[in-house]
């Protein structure tokens, strides 16, 4: 019973299946013949979550190096690290050492806000996480909706910004400028989407489903197997126009309902992997501050950061469900890291 480096995501599913039949550390080592050690450092790591960043010396760069990176900084406000760093021409300088050396002409302020948990939100999300320990999440559609505006969100844009100097004030308008409606979804390591709503379209029970059956069950689903469909579970939040009765028995008569439609738990993004999705995508289309001058532009800016998304950062996401189990029943139903 040799000692392996990594765990697929195969054993690490059967791990929290194992976990969940009340299983021993010891027993789950022997019927995956893998080391003990390897097993009990996967379960107290997805139980502990990250670990504290640990300092590590940083790279030294001369003085006239220094003095091009605090010139850039001070010309490029809000623009990342490796940015800075590129256009000062210095490569090969690992992300930590960058931001270390940023640290000391420059600061990144960001403002995160969640609303708080209350004792019936903490027990439903236990729940949740203890009904589906033994699913296997690579049959999964996990499903959202993502609003981008021209401007980006408020607050959102973020970057480095030299000691004394003032930020850029951006170009506003009234509400973002308008903004896309767009709707996607990830299974294993495929992307489904993005579908873009209809501008000015609200989405209510009808309008939703009709959405999905112009695009999802038209473009995507109707193409694939009948052992697919019937193995397939649909994951959507609980917003109105998902979970009233109209949108429910529609979904029923399309097969899609009782074990095959996941209930979900209240104010629970950090539990849908496809959050982070959204986070990349943004993160690529409102760079350096980036603001558009159309709605077509964006649309079309969204398309090509999702194109850039492989198989292996979506099944990385997907794969991320069984820790993201654990850490919920270690935070007794709290709020985990994404």
């Amino acid at each position: 019973m040799g000692q392996k480096k990594d765990l697929t995501g195969s054993e690490k599913s059967k791990i929290v299946r194992y976990l969940a039949e009340g299983c021993s550390s010891l027993k789950i080592a022997k019927l995956l013949k893998r080391d003990h050690r390897t097993i009990k450092c996967f379960i107290q790591n997805s139980q502990q979550g990250r670990k504290k960043r640990v300092e590590k010396p940083r790279r030294k760069i001369t003085a006239h190096e220094l003095r091009k990176v605090k010139r850039a900084a001070a010309k490029m406000p809000l623009a990342t690290s490796l940015a800075i760093f590129q256009s000062c021409n210095i490569t090969g300088v690992p992300k930590s050492t960058r931001c270390a050396i940023l640290r000391d002409m420059a600061e990144v302020r960001k403002a995160e806000r969640r609303p708080p948990l209350n004792k019936t939100h903490k027990l439903k999300r236990q729940d949740w996480a203890k009904k589906y320990l033994k699913t296997d999440f690579f049959k999964v559609l996990w499903t959202d909706e993502m609003r981008v505006s021209l401007d980006g969100p408020d607050g959102w844009a973020r970057g480095w910004i030299g000691k004394g100097q003032r930020a850029p004030v951006p170009l506003r308008r009234q509400q973002g400028g308008g903004g896309v409606l767009v709707w996607a979804g990830i299974i294993k390591d495929e992307l489904v989407g993005p579908f873009r709503v209809e501008d000015g379209v609200k989405l209510n029970s009808q309008s939703y489903y009709q959405f999905l059956e112009d695009t999802f069950f038209k473009q995507w689903y109707r193409k694939k197997s009948a052992s697919f469909k019937k193995n397939m579970i649909f994951m959507q939040d609980n917003a109105p126009s998902h979970t009233s009765k109209y949108s429910t028995a529609w979904l029923a008569r399309k097969g899609i309902k009782e074990e095959k439609l996941m209930t979900w738990p209240p104010c629970s993004p950090d539990l849908n992997p496809i959050e982070n999705l959204w986070s990349i995508i943004k993160c690529e289309i409102y760079k350096e501050g980036k603001q558009y001058t159309s709605l077509n532009s964006v649309w079309e800016a969204v398309v090509a950061a999702a194109r850039n998304v492989d198989g292996e950062q979506i099944k990385t996401l997907t794969e991320s469900m069984d820790g993201r189990l654990l850490s919920v029943l270690a935070k007794k139903g709290g709020y985990i890291g994404r």
